[in-house]
């Protein structure tokens, strides 16, 4: 069987349980120590003549198997079995949404954000060989789904995002494509790709330095236009009313195409504005065939045989076979 644990990292457990074993060590050490202090060895023996140091030292063997049993069982060792394609060949691609409460903005009906998870969902069907991350950025960037081939689940992700994802407000390009490249294997030259979805109203200085870094990466960076250059108000939440600035006057929020060209430009990719989803997405599609696909393994598409249920249970047994030894000598001759 080629047995593999799915939750390695869970090993590291393992040193709370020797911490565990010392400190019982260090334990009976104290009390054989203690003992010796408080007089003749044989007469305090005499008075504790009911208790059972064997079993005292069984129950906490059973406990320390116990625990290590959990402990196997979160790493859940499993055999993998087979699979009708275990192969897939495609591309990493991360999605960088803007979810700034510019995208509220009216001017791709029904607001900017709604177009963009539209314009998403169905950018992910059209790529079923693909493994893509989702990143959400506003202020500040932050990774909502690593990479995956699981694309239900990352359509599911995309149709619950609000502008209230990211509290902190403005348009931090350069952290968002940061972020994005972080999802990938850095071993990889190739293969790379990120979808940058916005309406780049707030200009970020390090944008442009940033996404020249990547490229030389090997990563090629697509951006998505969402609005228009002349612009719309953006309606507040809940009530209904234009934003205002601190001086109250009405907000109008812009569509930045000069930053989102220039950032496709230095990578190689391209730019196109969200008008049409899927002229926008033929766009997308044929900028990304140019990168050479790779073969890489699907874990999501085999079967495994899982083995955690038998050491939970095991946890259990030992617990309760613990619970039920009396540490005296009262019910149990030793």
């Amino acid at each position: 069987m080629n047995w593999q644990f799915q939750y390695k990292e869970a090993v590291l457990l393992f040193i709370a349980a020797g911490l565990l074993l010392l400190l019982f060590l260090n334990l009976l050490r104290w009390k054989n120590k203690t003992t010796r202090k408080i007089g003749d060895p044989a007469l305090v023996k005499l008075l504790i003549t009911s208790f059972s140091q064997k079993r005292f030292v069984l129950k906490f063997i059973l406990v320390l198997l116990a625990f290590s049993a959990g402990i196997l069982a979160v790493m859940n060792p499993r055999v993998p079995g087979d699979s009708d394609n275990k192969t897939r060949k495609g591309i990493d691609i991360a999605i960088a949404l803007d979810v700034s409460k510019s995208m509220l903005a009216t001017d791709l009906a029904p607001d900017r954000l709604e177009r963009a998870r539209q314009f998403i969902g169905k950018l992910i069907r059209e790529m079923p060989d693909d493994r893509v991350a989702l990143v959400l950025f506003a202020g500040k960037a932050y990774l909502q789904l690593p990479l995956t081939v699981d694309h239900a689940a990352a359509s599911m992700f995309v149709s619950s995002v609000t502008t209230d994802a990211v509290p902190q407000q403005g348009t931090v390009i350069s952290d968002a494509l940061q972020m994005s490249a972080g999802v990938f294997n850095p071993a990889d030259k190739r293969f790379k790709a990120v979808v940058l979805i916005t309406d780049g109203e707030d200009h970020d200085a390090d944008a442009v330095s940033t996404a020249t870094e990547l490229a030389e990466k090997g990563v090629m960076i697509n951006t998505v236009g969402i609005g228009s250059p002349e612009g719309a108000t953006i309606t507040e939440p809940g009530l209904g009313q234009p934003k205002r600035d601190l001086s109250g006057n009405v907000i109008v929020s812009k569509l930045n195409e000069d930053i989102l060209k220039e950032l496709a430009a230095v990578t190689n990719g391209v730019y196109v504005r969200l008008q049409n989803s899927e002229e926008a997405i033929a766009v997308i599609k044929k900028q990304l065939a140019q990168i050479e696909r790779k073969a890489y393994g699907d874990v999501s598409l085999m079967q495994f045989t899982s083995y955690y249920i038998w050491l939970a249970a095991a946890m259990l047994f030992l617990l309760l076979l613990e619970f039920v030894i009396p540490v005296t000598k009262k019910n149990l001759a030793v």
